[in-house]
């Protein structure tokens, strides 16, 4: 993610608008034609912009606890019609449950909890991430 970590700072990473912009930029460089975005932590801040826009060009949605979820409304989140799967590990008790109060106002979600698995569920359970991803990703059109 630009300007976190040890990346460079990036101009216009610093608005939502931006972020959206930017995530843009980058599929449209390499090429990608209905990808499904997979979001966790911190990639938020540019994914949830970008699928407010432009969920349209998303075939699916994958976040998993990202940040910035209430800085949208329920009615923003109806109008996106994108096959969501809404995925947290149960131990993460600070931002995955917040994550969830928002997202669940997706029409088209479905939520996948990760049993053990803390915010980074993906590392503390690879093996049940990755079938819960497949099994969404079998359902996409």
């Amino acid at each position: 993610i630009p300007g976190y970590g040890d990346s460079p700072p990036v101009e216009m990473a610093v608005t939502a608008q931006g972020r959206r912009a930017f995530l843009d930029h980058v599929l449209q460089k390499l090429g990608m034609q209905r990808p499904v975005l997979i979001s966790p932590s911190m990639s938020g801040r540019f994914a949830l912009p970008f699928l407010l826009a432009h969920g349209d060009q998303l075939a699916g949605f994958v976040p998993i606890a990202p940040v910035g979820t209430k800085d949208y409304t329920a009615e923003q989140y109806r109008r996106v019609q994108t096959p969501t799967l809404i995925l947290y590990g149960d131990r993460d008790t600070r931002l995955a449950p917040q994550a969830l109060q928002n997202l669940q106002h997706l029409p088209e979600h479905r939520v996948a909890v990760l049993s053990g698995a803390g915010h980074a569920c993906y590392l503390d359970k690879p093996e049940d991430f990755h079938q819960a991803l497949l099994g969404f990703l079998r359902q996409l059109k």
